[in-house]
C-alpha cells in the first residue's frame, strides 16, 4: 500500500472533494506522464484507498475521491505535513549553523 511515488500526493489532492482525471493530471508535476497517474490511480482503488467514478454522460465524465478509509488516512497526511515542515526548518537551520556552508 502507498508504494508508488506519487500515492500520498494524489490522496492529498483528493482530500477535499472529487477531482476528474484531467485535472489531477493538470496538479501533478509536469513529468507525470498519463500512464503513470492511470498506474497510481488503480492501484490506490484496488487497495479500497479512492473510488472512482463513471458517469454515463457525452463526453464521458470519471473522477476520483477519496474512499471511506482513504478519508480517514488525511490524520496521516496532515502529520506528515507538520512534520515535514518542521524538517525543512531543521535543514534550513543545520545549513546556516554548518561553517563548511558559510
Amino acid at each position: 500500500m502507498l508504494t508508488g511515488k506519487w500515492s500520498m500526493y494524489i490522496m492529498y489532492l483528493l482530500k477535499d472533494a472529487p477531482v476528474r482525471f484531467n485535472e489531477l493530471q493538470r496538479r501533478m508535476p509536469e513529468n507525470m506522464t498519463h500512464s503513470t497517474l492511470s498506474r497510481q490511480l488503480k492501484a490506490l482503488e484496488k487497495d479500497g484507498l479512492i473510488v472512482r467514478r463513471v458517469y454515463t454522460e457525452m463526453p464521458p465524465k470519471v473522477e476520483y475521491e477519496l474512499s471511506e478509509i482513504g478519508h480517514k488516512f488525511e490524520k496521516v497526511l496532515a502529520e506528515l505535513e507538520v512534520w515535514g515542515n518542521e524538517y525543512i526548518d531543521f535543514m534550513h537551520q543545520r545549513q546556516s549553523n554548518d561553517p563548511i556552508e558559510k
